[in-house]
């Protein structure tokens, strides 16, 4: 580990400069490390006041905004797990959260209000469990959490840790729960240096970090806390713009971020006299992960910026790899070397190591750390060998040790860096009365690298048309959040199962892919 002359952690930072720029909010306003440790402590104290110790957990639905990182730092503090949910969830999808991370308060902005107020319900939650930043019938006002205690630091103070929501197979969200570290959040702090480490970022240094992603997915989560943490400059955006990101680089001379390929594309999409308009000079690296970037979109966007894209591939339930802009031009196509404190494998179906060039599942660890998909024992043990976890992709390793890609988990959509899965879609378009069968997929589609298709078997005597489209998209708006809608349904004969029951997707699926490639 380098050796650092400056201070780690946000409190350690706003002891020694609390007057230095912490996070700037979308509307513009500013908070200083002094002020955000204040509100940090003065929220911890009242989560405290409140009944609330270590090891429960707190579930947030909130904007990007000042106040969610203070709620952040608030937990990070006193051993909190702090579950932060899509905001674009429907309000029985929030409630199954709260219900399953054992929620002891809820708290939401009053732009989510209508969604929100239906989870506390449908969760059981009243009163004094439920606050809200704006005004939501039923909910306590957010100051109120604060009000009656001081801003000095909480006794006892203990690190805690983020709790996100990650699906798998059976269509219903698992919460990924690390082990507490039972350490001071100083102490927790320095692990940062090692994660931002790997991708080339350093302490202090005059970094800034524009964030344009919501603060529900986890890498986004993980770089803005890790960089307050490092004395990095955090600006945030309430919703991400092509060319609003470029004003901000230029106005707060940005050096990193987190990206996702639609956003590339989406920059690359701009009129030349635009993109040339802003001066994007002080970027050091642009990191990108999420979802598969197309080698056109890379190649663009490292001539227009330079080699400072950096590609990732990793788990909310850790490990990974890294490669930088220098080395994916020597190695296109590839996601990199595994991190020096991550061990990356490719495995046959026995669970044996296979030959460099050989495709296997692609396995992963993170050394001295470990997690558990909550109250799911049995899928915690399914996705291991050993102290290795996999989530399904299959790749290879070069002779170099670079791994690449050759497919996604068998079924999951990702489409415009989100993660979506069909069986909790597939589960939920069953139960309509007129349909007796239905598979969901990913399709090609040229901004967001892939959109949901159905592909559903009417009940007997039901005609597969339009008015039975829209009969079952009306259902579906009304139990699903609008990202998981299919932007599509076909209809069919039969579908290609076996005598078991097994579905043949990709009988399903190759066709549409095939005649996308045939179409460039």
């Amino acid at each position: 580990m380098p050796e650092i002359d400056q201070p780690i952690g946000l409190w350690n930072i706003a002891r020694a400069t609390p007057e230095r720029t912490a996070v700037v909010d979308p509307s513009g306003a500013e908070i200083s490390y002094g002020e955000l440790a204040s509100r940090a402590n003065r929220l911890s104290n009242g989560l405290r006041a409140h009944g609330l110790g270590t090891g429960d957990t707190l579930v947030i639905a909130m904007p990007n905004s000042i106040e969610t990182v203070c709620l952040q730092f608030a937990a990070l503090q006193i051993g909190l797990y702090l579950a932060p949910v899509n905001w674009h969830l429907t309000g029985p999808e929030i409630a199954y959260i709260l219900g399953d991370s054992e929620a002891k308060i809820f708290i939401a902005d009053a732009r989510f209000a209508e969604a929100a107020q239906i989870a506390a319900r449908e969760a059981g939650m009243a009163g004094t469990d439920l606050f809200a930043s704006g005004a939501i019938d039923g909910f306590l006002d957010l100051s109120e959490l604060a009000t009656g205690v001081d801003d000095s630091e909480p006794d006892d103070r203990t690190t805690g840790a983020p709790m996100l929501y990650t699906s798998g197979t059976t269509g219903k969200p698992k919460g990924v729960r690390r082990p507490l570290p039972g350490v001071p959040p100083e102490q927790a702090a320095m692990g940062g240096i090692g994660f931002f480490g790997v991708m080339g970022l350093v302490p202090h240094d005059e970094h800034v970090h524009i964030c344009g992603s919501p603060l529900y997915h986890t890498a986004v989560v993980n770089f803005v806390m890790i960089s307050i943490q490092l004395g990095h400059k955090v600006v945030l955006m309430d919703k991400w713009d092509p060319e609003e990101m470029l004003r901000l680089i230029e106005r707060h001379r940005v050096t990193h971020s987190h990206m996702v390929p639609t956003q590339f594309r989406r920059l690359l999409g701009l009129p030349e006299d635009v993109r040339a308009r802003y001066d994007v000079s002080s970027l050091r690296n642009m990191i990108h992960g999420a979802a598969p970037c197309p080698r056109e979109v890379k190649q663009q966007m490292l001539e227009w910026w330079g080699p400072v894209v950096t590609e990732y591939y990793a788990a909310t339930e850790g490990g990974g790899t890294t490669i930088f802009g220098d080395q994916w031009l020597t190695h296109p196509g590839s996601v990199g070397k595994a991190w020096s404190y991550s061990v990356v494998k490719v495995l046959d179906d026995d669970g044996n190591e296979v030959p460099r060039g050989e495709s296997g599942q692609v396995y992963m660890e993170m050394k001295g750390s470990s997690f558990e998909y909550y109250k799911d024992k049995e899928k915690t043990q399914k996705a291991r060998v050993g102290n290795m976890f996999t989530t399904g992709d299959i790749g290879y390793m070069d002779d170099e040790g670079f791994l690449y890609l050759l497919d996604r988990k068998n079924d999951m959509i990702i489409s415009g860096g989100v993660n979506i899965y069909p069986a909790e879609i597939e589960g939920e378009l069953v139960i309509h009365p007129k349909v007796a069968d239905v598979a969901v997929f990913g399709v090609p589609h040229s901004d967001w690298g892939e959109e949901i298709k159905a592909v559903v078997l009417p009940a007997d005597g039901v005609a597969g048309d339009d008015a039975l489209s829209e009969d079952i998209m009306s259902f579906a708006r009304a139990r699903l959040a609008k990202f998981k809608l299919p932007r599509s349904i076909d209809y069919v004969d039969e579908m290609p199962r076996d005598d078991n029951g097994k579905l043949y997707k990709r009988k399903l699926r190759d066709p549409y892919w095939v005649d996308a490639e045939r179409a460039i």
